[in-house]
């Protein structure tokens, strides 16, 4: 029995870790969009979270995905006087992503998905070592 929960705790941490990635490929994919009009503001980075909760079922405290939140820093100013979307002062407004953040942040993301991952498949191998005990 414990075997089902230890696999059933890494897969809440397997469904927690593909949310965030799902929200740093989206602050990566819109890192250097603009706005659609002079002056409008351009994609906010986003941020996800997690929360922390207990399993009755389980009797366990396990992780989800919690609400993504916006990152309320500036925004980047360049000036190019001649771009679409520039203002009257000829700077244009980028997101306020930064992609090294970003490409770490998916780097830890992954590697906790991985240790989830390597959490279930050590569980499903012990379950079958059992198995074969049994057997014989």
């Amino acid at each position: 029995m414990d075997f089902l929960k230890s696999m059933q705790i890494a897969a809440t941490g397997l469904r927690a870790q593909a949310g965030r990635m799902r929200v740093i490929s989206e602050n990566i994919a819109n890192a250097d969009s603009t706005p659609a009009r002079p002056g409008a503001d351009p994609y906010r980075r986003k941020i996800p979270t997690f929360t922390s909760e207990f399993d009755r079922a389980l009797e366990a405290r396990t992780v989800g995905f919690g609400k993504v939140q916006t990152d309320k820093s500036d925004f980047r100013l360049k000036y190019e006087p001649g771009h679409p979307s520039a203002d009257a002062n000829g700077n244009v407004k980028y997101p306020n992503v930064n992609s090294l953040v970003e490409m770490t942040d998916m780097r830890d993301a992954q590697r906790s998905y991985e240790a989830n991952v390597n959490v279930i498949s050590a569980t499903r191998r012990m379950i079958q070592r059992t198995i074969d005990i049994l057997k014989a």
